[in-house]
């Protein structure tokens, strides 16, 4: 079953009909189902943007984004991002996608985390940080109407404990590589000049969420 509220749907291709096997045999319920809804709202934030999407493209890309919290597709050493980019761009290249198009869905996995970049890249990057930030920090939350919440929850249900839940996931698909969590070395220079500084906490925030639960 696919959504189609203006005109959003999973597109119909054997690529992505696969990728959603694949993801739905790899993912747990939590993942699986919140990155299908990270494709509907990215979708139906492309749309509302006004942008021209290759909607196979996201729709791998959200799919994929967070495949690297999984065992199957965890390595040790690298950031949980890229291993997801990795496992995107192999199951790319199995159905002869050109390199430059497995580029921007490699990129938006791999950046999907690292927000104030996506924003002004290519429309498949951008939208599936949209996307993530939507279902996981209510970003743009007040941009979706009620019709369209209710349409893409009842699809894809999101727990009352989602919140906590996928918490629980990122430190799970992470805690036994801590040292590929540096992250934004800008803030660490702010604290070091000012040791008040608090800089946002990514936690703090999805428990603050417009979203309930």
């Amino acid at each position: 079953m696919s959504m189609n509220i203006t005109g959003i749907r999973v597109p119909d291709s054997k690529m992505a009909r696969e990728a959603t096997t694949f993801i739905r045999d790899t993912e747990s319920d939590l993942l699986f189902h919140h990155s299908s809804r990270v494709y509907y709202w990215a979708a139906l934030a492309g749309q509302q943007r006004g942008l021209t999407v290759d909607q196979e493209l996201l729709y791998v890309g959200c799919m994929f984004h967070d495949i690297g919290l999984t065992h199957e597709h965890c390595s040790c050493d690298k950031r949980f991002e890229v291993d997801g980019a990795n496992a995107a761009r192999a199951f790319l290249e199995g159905y002869g996608v050109k390199p430059a198009d497995i580029d921007k869905v490699w990129t938006a996995i791999a950046l999907h985390t690292t927000p104030g970049i996506p924003e002004f890249m290519a429309p498949e990057i951008a939208l599936v940080t949209a996307g993530v930030e939507m279902d996981v920090l209510g970003i743009g939350y007040d941009n979706f109407s009620d019709a369209e919440i209710n349409v893409v929850t009842d699809l894809h249900p999101r727990p009352a404990a989602f919140k906590e839940e996928i918490i629980q996931a990122f430190y799970d698909g992470i805690k036994h590589k801590k040292q590929t969590t540096f992250g934004n070395v800008k803030a660490d220079v702010i604290q070091d000049k000012e040791p008040a500084f608090s800089p946002l906490n990514f936690c703090s925030v999805i428990r603050q969420s417009r979203w309930k639960g």
